[in-house]
């Protein structure tokens, strides 16, 4: 098996990497070990256009709660148009274009799995609280690029499955200042759940948002 995470710097993108090196061969890409930023797609383009596939699994593990100063926003008062322009650009964006770019690495007549992790406030039935309009927005924005992409890439990958992923709150840096209380998993633990439910998708699953339970998760 032939496994590449993106985000590998990351809680739950280290993680990945150290769960999958028993299944085989691991690629792990960053930011700030191999220049891959989600920001630049000239970067995208340069290190995934520099790999070799076919790859069995695909994992996009990055994402950003909170991005420089601005916090996630408690009221329409806290709206800013540069703050949510930074969320859709890193959280809905990027890992587009990093699908845009690697669906060429997955094999076409054989089985493999792309997934992007999500969240569940991206969640727009299930949204009761309110608040955190650019997060939520921009995970809502790529779940539907999710969707749109695995419509897509069924044609050119009829065995392809292409997922989006809520993980469940997790002990990283990520969720550290805005667990509210909220039971937190290991990353090993979250890693360990999210591979559990990448190995019982099917292609009927494709396009699908998904928790760590296997659960579907409201549009």
């Amino acid at each position: 098996m032939r496994s590449l995470i993106i985000g590998a710097s990351g809680g739950i993108g280290g993680a990945l990497c150290d769960a999958l090196q028993a299944r085989g061969a691991v690629v792990g890409l960053s930011r700030s070990r191999d220049g891959l930023d989600l920001l630049d797609e000239a970067s995208i383009a340069r290190v995934l256009g520099a790999l070799e596939g076919p790859f069995d699994l695909i994992v996009v593990a990055t994402g950003a709660l909170q991005i420089g100063a601005a916090t996630p926003e408690k009221s329409l008062r806290a709206l800013n148009a540069e703050a949510m322009l930074a969320q859709f650009a890193l959280n809905a964006v990027g890992p587009a274009l990093v699908i845009k770019h690697a669906l060429r690495l997955m094999p076409r007549g054989a089985p493999s799995r792309l997934a992007v992790l999500s969240a569940r406030v991206g969640s727009i039935g299930d949204n009761r609280l309110g608040g955190w309009y650019s997060y939520r927005a921009a995970k809502a924005a790529l779940n539907q690029l999710v969707h749109s992409a695995a419509i897509e890439a069924a044609r050119s990958h009829p065995h392809a499955v292409l997922v989006a992923l809520h993980p469940g709150t997790v002990a990283t840096g990520l969720t550290a200042a805005h667990s509210g209380g909220h039971p937190a998993v290991s990353p090993e633990t979250a890693a360990a759940n999210l591979l559990a439910v990448l190995d019982g998708l099917t292609p009927a699953d494709s396009g699908g948002f998904f928790d760590w339970q296997g659960e579907a998760v409201p549009w």
